[in-house]
């Protein structure tokens, strides 16, 4: 079943108007978004994402092209009706501690209580319930300068949440965080587009969760523009290396992970037992400047003068043009080949 578009862009160009001459970041983008799917935009520094983003959420004009929100030109609504449409999360620290997370989280609902800001009963029920749904219902009255990095960034999320718009625009929501909070701030971005019913567009550097989370994918990359798709046609079509256009820098399709590519002059041939495994003893001896013949048996015949037989992380047989060792652990082995 068809999903419902919120944004749709044909051709579009995206840029910036100074006083002498128009500076071109893109054009001839196309692409739509559509409600219930996170689409994560992935790109190297100095791409144009935030670019991409100002344009889309009407904080920068378009150059040209055509760029519609909710099937209306995006540059015929007021700011007030936009504000309706479009959530927008910056990646920028906030400065707000003197609020608590409540009274934060209600000045999202200002599209809705017009000019003096009174909230009604079903206000209050929205404010509670966003806060309920990122997770931090036992914050409400901490102030903000109290918060953690990722509970403040929840806060900002419930903030855009109260805002009711099907459309949430996050710039690098997950930069400041550690590793636990970008994963907890992932999985919430992913079950508010699905739960909710919002189509969700974050920037973000963190590839493995983009490609764990996203339903789908847009890869920006200077002078290709854009690559959109469902995330697992993006991986399958090996589409991925587009994102960053450097022989030194491929990508690892079966671990969904970018490494530097291996330029030592030291040969050997390896053999493990199984996939984690040989990923691992591929990541050691790489790192150390070994490239390696994968061995499809320990009776495959070879002719390298080294040869590593891993049965297990702690049973490393490595034979040497002289001698055989075995060896109990890979700080032997790195140790024996350095």
């Amino acid at each position: 079943m068809s999903k419902k578009q919120i944004i749709e862009a044909v051709n579009l160009k995206i840029g910036y108007n100074d006083t002498s001459k128009e500076k071109v970041v893109h054009q001839g983008l196309n692409f739509q978004l559509n409600l219930g799917e996170l689409t994560c935009l992935l790109g190297a520094n100095g791409a144009g994402k935030s670019t991409l983003l100002r344009t889309l959420s009407a904080a920068q004009p378009r150059l040209d092209g055509k760029l519609s929100l909710d099937g209306k030109p995006i540059n015929e609504y007021s700011e007030r009706e936009r504000s309706k449409l479009i959530g927008v999360v910056l990646t920028d620290k906030i400065f707000a501690g003197g609020l608590t997370v409540y009274e934060l989280v209600s000045l999202g609902r200002q599209p809705h209580t017009g000019f003096f800001g009174r909230l009604s009963k079903k206000d209050n029920e929205i404010i509670k319930q966003a806060i309920k749904s990122v997770g931090i219902e036992h914050k409400s009255e901490s102030y903000v300068a109290e918060l953690s990095d990722g509970e403040r960034q929840k806060a900002m999320i419930a903030k855009a949440l109260v805002q009711e718009s099907p459309l949430i625009i996050l710039d690098e929501p997950t930069a400041f965080l550690d590793v636990v909070s970008r994963i907890e701030i992932m999985q919430l971005l992913h079950k508010i587009a699905s739960e909710h019913n919002r189509a969700i567009l974050l920037s973000t550097h963190d590839i493995d969760q983009a490609l764990v989370l996203a339903d789908k994918l847009w890869l920006l990359t200077k002078g290709q523009g854009i690559i959109c798709g469902t995330t697992e046609d993006i991986i399958l079509q090996h589409k991925m290396e587009n994102l960053f256009p450097n022989s030194n820098i491929k990508f690892d399709y079966d671990h969904g992970v970018y490494y530097p590519t291996v330029h030592g002059d030291k040969k050997l041939a390896l053999y493990a037992s199984d996939k984690t495994l040989l990923h691992w003893c591929l990541n050691a001896l790489n790192r150390i400047g070994y490239s390696c013949k994968i061995l499809q048996s320990t009776d495959e015949p070879c002719n390298h003068e080294i040869i590593l037989h891993a049965e297990s992380s702690c049973i490393l047989h490595l034979q040497l043009k002289e001698e055989s060792l075995t060896l109990s652990n890979f700080e032997e082995l790195i140790s024996t080949l350095s």
